[in-house]
């Protein structure tokens, strides 16, 4: 067993290897502060048949045990990856997949699982370094090492690794993996962060970054195996000898055609033309074929652009694609957007919810449930395509994790705008950034609901073309720019500042400088976009939709939750079929009544007033009978809340039997007449009856009355 420490930010950054999982190609148990994770790292001997692409598999195995939970639901074990695993598998991916030899086609399999976790020190980060660090002691062909880092931005300074405490005050949440020279990766949220503080916490990450490359540079040194001699996938020399000059200018031609869909018809024209022309001679290189064709295309698409500074579809570098708004583009639904953005086009829906929609978390972090939702949904047919549809991929949980980080920062707090909300894209064409469109339309679509939010954002992909010294950097990127670019680089903010980035590559990294350049133009480039959508819809709506639920909210006492709910849920259940709102009363007092009739949110309001109104000694009420008894009625005053009034109080003759004064269901006034200190209403009618003139005496002789003694009528 060997152990290698860094001191980081007062905490142990650890890498040990040589006692866990020893079968595996490379194992690394990584550690930093009370987090605790085993990465390894293992590749197939031969290569995969039948794939023109590197199969990289990165699974991140979230364990609850980690945080001394145990899974809820039937089933006790984990089963699918959360949403969260799902994301900091790909988090570990993207960084790794440019540092492979071009080429490879053998399997490889990184597997990072989650053994412990003090939440102060994240676990994603360290299945990033970890993996790079199984790899680069394995026979594995990797060309790493590379190192990643959490920044934080806090009282205007960037904070390396912040813990649980710093990151509730930050203003940013900065994810950036490199090598020792240049970024490979970046993610980011931020509370609206200007460039030049965004471009400082690059800065100081990379310092770290080259640290912890410092770190697996000794570890290489001293228990690194040789690496294996793989072949890459090369075609026949003759092959590209007799192919290059076939493809040229025909590819040439077919490259310049604006339009997606003619220029992929014809370009598969010109593939098709080569296929019949030359598997007669090579009837066993079909895929040489191809991966030729491949190569020749981008070739043809980057001297385009790098020699003549034109893009397939016939713009500059820094041109943006025509963009088109709409709203309320759906009659029955809260909010309604659909955005257009040359061939990428997304109708975004809004939805408004009650408190208790929110989505319960059963995760490794502190966060328990979550009120703003973005989904994402990618059909076959936006891209002209038959296929099968299917729960979710990766692709489109992070495509909608990243809108979703992006836009929860203009969603208005809980205490001025009470909703949960859920916002649906559907992408409906795709030609390129389909992940930024639908933050265009999820910001109108909040605004078409009437959801209170300050301000409008917009998003936009940048791409990159670098051959030598020779650098484009290309605003709105096309699908094909992005397959054959460097850099696929995800801006979105407001006018104020940046709100989240994506940034992968496709080579061994990006200096700060061009990635600089790329915010910059970024910047320019999604206002312009703003700008359009604020032509269609500029502030939000003054009222929300007819259909949306309209919410009051109460704040009551802990100890009048009781009366509100009552036994069994009675009470509350009875005002809900009575109005026909839906009532959510939260263990702090608050209760939200949701109703899309006002006039019966009212009523339900009105009702919970009376439950919870307490009764005074003095005060005249109308109650209702609600049980008979030999020695009275109990009469309830308020709803919930009953008083005894004893047959003694009924009137001011004497009473033989209740029945001869109230009867079941019967409404009277009685009077409080106090509340003992068991908490019993004693109640009186008699005390609002008028008393009635005084009888005259009795004679106790005869037992009756006397009569009063009558005037003479005889005069005198």
């Amino acid at each position: 067993m060997e152990t290698f420490t860094l001191e980081l930010e007062g905490r142990t950054l650890r890498l040990e290897t040589g006692r866990l999982a020893r079968q595996a190609g490379g194992s690394v148990l990584i550690s930093y502060g009370e987090t605790v994770l085993l990465v390894t790292a293992t590749m197939s001997d031969e290569p995969r048949e039948g794939v023109d692409f590197f199969p990289l598999t990165v699974d991140y195995e979230e364990r609850l045990y980690a945080v001394g939970r145990i899974p809820g639901g039937f089933i006790k074990r984990e089963g699918r990856p959360t949403e969260k695993a799902t994301l900091s598998a790909r988090l570990t991916d993207r960084p790794l997949r440019p540092l492979f030899p071009e080429g490879l086609r053998n399997s490889v399999h990184i597997v990072a699982t989650v053994l412990s976790v003090d939440q102060d020190c994240p676990p994603e980060i360290l299945s990033i370094i970890g993996a790079s660090a199984a790899l680069s002691i394995s026979p594995i062909p990797f060309e790493g090492p590379i190192g990643a880092v959490m920044i934080g931005f806090v009282d205007g300074k960037a904070v390396v690794n912040p813990g649980l405490e710093q990151s509730q005050q930050s203003g940013l949440h900065l994810t950036i993996a490199g090598t020792k020279d240049s970024v490979t990766m970046v993610e980011a949220g931020a509370e609206e962060i200007g460039k030049d503080n965004l471009l400082t916490c690059l800065a100081e990450g990379h310092k770290v970054i080259q640290q912890i490359v410092s770190l697996q540079e000794e570890m290489i040194a001293k228990v690194g195996r040789p690496k294996v001699e793989v072949e890459g996938f090369e075609p026949l020399p003759e092959l590209v000898e007799e192919l290059e000059p076939f493809f040229r200018e025909r590819i040439d031609e077919a490259m310049r055609t604006h339009e997606k869909l003619e220029r992929e018809e014809n370009l598969a024209a010109v593939k098709k033309e080569a296929l019949e022309k030359f598997l007669d001679k090579y009837p066993d290189h079909e895929s040489e074929i191809k991966d030729i064709f491949g190569r020749a295309l981008k070739k043809s698409m980057r001297a385009m652009i790098i020699e003549e500074s034109l893009r397939t579809d016939g713009r500059k570098p820094d041109e943006i694609r025509p963009v088109s708004c709409a709203v309320s583009v759906l009659p029955r639904t809260h909010g309604s957007a659909l955005f257009t953005r040359g061939q990428t086009q997304v109708l975004n829906v809004c939805t408004l919810g009650a408190p208790r929609d929110v989505q319960i978390l059963d995760g490794l972090g502190i966060e328990e449930s979550k009120r703003f939702m973005h989904h994402y949904n990618f059909p076959p047919y936006s891209v002209g395509e038959a296929g099968f549809i299917r729960g979710p991929g990766r692709r489109e949980i992070g495509h909608g994790a990243l809108a979703e980080r992006a836009l929860e920062k203009i969603i208005p707090p809980e205490e001025k705008f009470p909703y949960t909300l859920r916002l649906v894209s559907e992408v409906l064409e795709s030609n390129g950034s389909s992940s930024m469109a639908s933050i265009c339309a999820g910001s109108l679509s909040l605004m078409d609901a009437g959801v209170p939010v300050e301000k409008a954002m917009a998003g936009i992909a940048m791409g990159l073309i670098k051959e030598g010294e020779k650098v484009a950097i290309l605003s709105d990127i096309q699908g094909i720019e992005d397959f054959l670019g460097d850099m696929d680089f995800k801006v979105a903010g407001t006018t104020t500042g940046i709100t989240a980035l994506q940034m992968d590559i496709k080579t061994r990294g990006i200096p700060l400088e061009i990635l600089s350049r790329a915010l910059e133009q970024a910047i320019t480039g999604y206002c312009h976009i703003l700008d359009v959508m604020n032509e269609t819809i500029a502030e939000p709506r003054a009222d929300l939709s007819p259909y949306a639920p309209r919410m009051i909210t109460m704040q009551i006492d802990v100890d009048k939750i009781r009366d509100v709910i009552g036994p069994g849920g009675r009470v509350i259940n009875k005002i809900t079929e009575e109005t026909g709102v839906e009532i959510n009363v939260e263990s702090d007092g608050k209760i939200y009544i949701l109703a899309v009739d006002l006039d019966a949110g009212s009523k339900a309001q009105a009702i919970i007033e009376e439950l919870i109104a307490d009764v005074e000694p003095g005060r005249v009420y109308t109650g209702k009978v609600t049980r008979v008894e030999r020695y009275g009625a109990f009469i309830e005053v308020l709803p919930g809340k009953e008083g005894l009034l004893h047959i003694s109080r009924m009137d001011h003759h004497h009473v033989e039997r209740t029945e001869d004064v109230v009867n079941l269901g019967d409404e009277i006034e009685v009077k409080v007449l106090d509340i003992d200190e068991k908490g019993r209403i004693n109640l009186s009618r008699k005390a609002l009856l008028p008393r009635p003139a005084s009888p005259p005496p009795r004679d106790r002789e005869r037992g009756r009355r006397q009569r009063p003694p009558q005037r003479s009528k005889q005069k005198p």
